[in-house]
């Protein structure tokens, strides 16, 4: 197969740029993808980066891959050329570990085979992520994107989408649920659309009171800014559910005391440092902390027809890979709303 156009890293601190790679015709149970968006994600920049250590270089990032079947091996049933599907953040598994088996593949006992910054099983070759125009997936970690989901607005979905859609039904929200949302970035958002779809009475927190409006837009019933030194009196024990989704370093007793008795406080953000946890904060109404990743394939694909039914999508911008480096810088900033998608038509003249 010829040379494949990417963006790549080829250290930690150089900028994106221009490369070359190689892409696997599709075996028996593999299709072959034409990408046309892909997302990019604030984890994008941490392992371009190396911020979390491991990287492996050169490397092409990007897990929100959206596009279209050009090729499929002989076994391949569940999909036909031409169907717009995507890719997440994984794209293999041990496949016989109990949480594999129960579809839960991000939980790999082995560890999921990440789309990009990871090594393939059997032949250790180095996976290469959606900042370029194709990729080759077994059929098994390949997800079918709904017609009525823009295809650019469905790309954040399968990492934004999936991370906050996955606690939201693991934990159990349902309609009239009282849920606050902390932080209205990439995760955030979504957060707040797929509550509100789910019939929760959603409420941002934010650091800024610049963001009321935006988070209205987006459907929350109410918001409130966590700088005003009254917010976190007025509204204890206000929630069923706080979905934190902040990466920045942030007090988590002062937003657990803001759950009801028997409310759940779900952390989506990786900050840093470790938070201390005071035990009172727990046990004086009993509530519970907990964590979630992404999902896994069958979940995700249950979010998409999700958001299908309910009419959810991202809100995006839409960039050139020429712009790329930019964008990480303005990611930084938080300045963008709410997600930078690439349209990877552009990538053909860049390279």
């Amino acid at each position: 197969m010829p040379k494949t156009a990417a963006y790549a890293a080829q250290n930690a601190h150089s900028p994106l740029a221009p490369f070359s790679i190689d892409r696997r015709d599709p075996g028996p149970d593999e299709v072959l993808i034409d990408i046309l968006y892909c997302g990019v994600c604030h984890s994008d920049i941490h392992q371009a980066r190396d911020e979390w250590g491991g990287s492996i270089f050169p490397m092409v990032p990007g897990h929100e891959i959206v596009g279209r079947v050009a090729r499929a091996g002989a076994n391949v049933k569940t999909f036909n050329v031409g169907d717009a599907v995507g890719v997440g953040c994984f794209v293999d598994s041990c496949r016989e570990c109990a949480q594999c088996k129960a579809g839960e593949e991000q939980y790999c006992d082995q560890g999921m085979t990440g789309t990009y910054n990871s090594t393939e099983r059997g032949s250790g070759a180095p996976t290469y992520g959606g900042y370029s125009t194709r990729i080759t997936v077994d059929q098994a970690y390949v997800l079918r994107i709904p017609e009525s989901i823009p295809l650019d607005r469905a790309a954040p979905l399968l990492c934004a989408g999936i991370t906050t859609y996955s606690p939201l039904r693991h934990y159990g929200v349902k309609a009239g649920d009282e849920l606050a949302v902390v932080g209205l970035g990439g995760l955030g958002h979504m957060a707040v659309k797929l509550a509100v779809a789910m019939g929760a009475r959603v409420t941002v927190l934010s650091t800024s009171e610049s963001k009321r409006e935006a988070a209205l837009e987006l459907g929350a019933h109410a918001f409130a800014a966590t700088r005003d030194k009254d917010t976190f009196k007025r509204l204890g024990r206000s929630f069923d559910f706080v979905i934190d989704t902040v990466s920045g370093e942030h007090d988590y007793n002062a937003y657990l005391s803001l759950l009801k008795v028997d409310g759940t406080m779900v952390l989506l953000g990786v900050p840093e440092k470790p938070a201390p946890v005071a035990a009172g904060a727990l046990i004086m109404q009993r509530r519970k902390l907990g964590g979630s990743l992404i999902g896994g394939i069958r979940e995700t694909q249950e979010m998409l027809d999700f958001c299908a039914e309910h009419g959810v999508a991202s809100d995006i911008e839409l960039i050139g890979i020429e712009s790329i480096n930019e964008a990480y810088e303005r990611m930084i900033k938080g300045d963008v709303r709410y997600r930078f998608v690439i349209d990877i038509a552009s990538l053909e003249n860049a390279a």
